[in-house]
């Protein structure tokens, strides 16, 4: 999730992304418009006073509106470094953590696989939130307190503890979900734990979508819409991690010696007609045997018709070459394809001499062919892994 980084904290980068800009004055308007309602609730919760007249004069709601929500959204950040500093404490390293429309998300360069160290990296966001609930409650209780700041510190203790409980509902991949996974994953391989897990979440996003939907608060269908596609997307690429173990580039990938390739000095309009008749969308460009650019139907459709003549594909081609070596695994190439938003990468050798070429569909066709007929298929050793019961579903 891309935002605007604002800081650092223990080596972790700390984003806005902007639907944070939207959601945090939202937050302020909604709570200081009712400030005099929640000051009742919290009240009636912890077993305090707060006189809403206090609380009402003036701007003065507008002021606790947004320290509150403030307040909010601080809290929700020291959730996530409950996460992140766990993890890092197991090894694993941390992207980024990034407050959004739905609070706040820390991004993992590696999801943990130990149902142990998941089972505790999952629970130390509740934790935190509930470590921050306590300490606001006895702030309350146990400090005298103008009722301005005992409304702010009565709404964070309140609101802390609503936010762990609500985080450990079984919406995978919430903190909850991920709690139900790792003890799934005591008796089960990972793949299988997840998508018991995923499933279960996409029916609670499906009833909490249908909650919101009744009860008109469309943040709720949103926020229900995101959970069943994390759960999807989560699933998917858990069970293409567990078909792909052990899987390498160099299994896929055509080879240099059965590779259509383009010159630098051919026409677009050449491309393009061999495009058409062989059915290839993308093609290495070689001068003198080495790899020079990519060239894809994107670039040569930026040159108008009439003018493809006049263009070679040395106008047209890509000098930034997404690339991967025949060494790395499928995984690792499909990410790659991801994050340079390319359908294909060539393959290089340490030298970055080309060797082949793997393609997004090169990669769908392996894993289809692994799920429905094992490695055996692919020339590629045992099943080990792979497991049966994940067959046929789409990635």
């Amino acid at each position: 999730m891309r935002g605007i980084r604002v800081g650092r904290v223990a080596g972790i980068p700390i984003q806005l992304n902007w639907t944070f800009l939207l959601i945090l004055p939202l937050f302020a308007y909604l709570i200081g418009s009712q400030v005099g309602e929640f000051a009742g609730i919290v009240g009636d919760t912890f077993g305090v006073a707060i006189p809403a007249a206090a609380l009402t004069g003036g701007s003065l709601p507008w002021v606790l509106g947004t320290a509150a929500a403030v307040g909010l959204f601080v809290s929700v950040l020291l959730h996530e470094f409950g996460h992140s500093l766990t993890a890092m404490h197991y090894g694993y390293e941390i992207e980024s953590i990034t407050l959004w429309l739905f609070g706040g998300v820390a991004s993992f360069e590696e999801m943990p696989e130990d149902w142990k160290q998941e089972f505790t990296v999952a629970i130390m966001g509740p934790a935190v939130s509930v470590a921050l609930g306590i300490v606001a409650y006895a702030v309350l209780v146990g400090v005298s307190l103008p009722p301005t700041v005992a409304f702010v510190v009565g709404y964070l203790a309140l609101m802390n503890l609503v936010l762990a409980a609500f985080n450990m509902l079984p919406g995978f991949p919430m903190d909850g979900g991920r709690v139900l996974r790792a003890l799934l994953a005591r008796k089960r391989p990972h793949a299988r734990a997840t998508q018991i897990a995923a499933e279960v979440g996409k029916v609670f996003a499906f009833l909490l979508g249908l909650f919101g939907l009744f009860g008109g608060n469309w943040l709720t269908v949103g926020l229900a819409f995101f959970i069943y596609i994390a759960a999807s997307s989560e699933a998917q690429q858990t069970t293409m991690r567990a078909a792909f173990e052990g899987v390498s580039v160099d299994d896929i990938m055509t080879p240099r010696e059965n590779l259509h390739t383009v010159s630098p000095d051919d026409s677009v309009a050449e491309l393009m007609e061999r495009m058409f008749r062989e059915r290839h969308t993308g093609y290495p460009v070689l001068k003198n045997g080495t790899l020079v650019g990519m060239v894809t139907l994107e670039d040569a459709q930026g040159v108008r018709e009439v003018e493809r003549d006049a263009y070679t594909v040395e106008d047209v081609m890509e000098n930034d070459i997404a690339s991967v070596t025949r060494e790395a695994d499928a995984v690792t190439a499909l990410e790659t394809m991801q994050q340079r938003s390319v359908g294909r990468l060539v393959v290089v050798d340490g030298d970055g001499a080309l060797v082949g070429l793997i393609s997004r569909t090169d990669l769908m066709t392996a894993f289809n062919i692994i799920q429905q007929g094992g490695r055996e298929s692919l020339g590629i050793g045992g099943d080990a892994g792979i497991l049966p019961d994940v067959g046929g579903r789409s990635v």
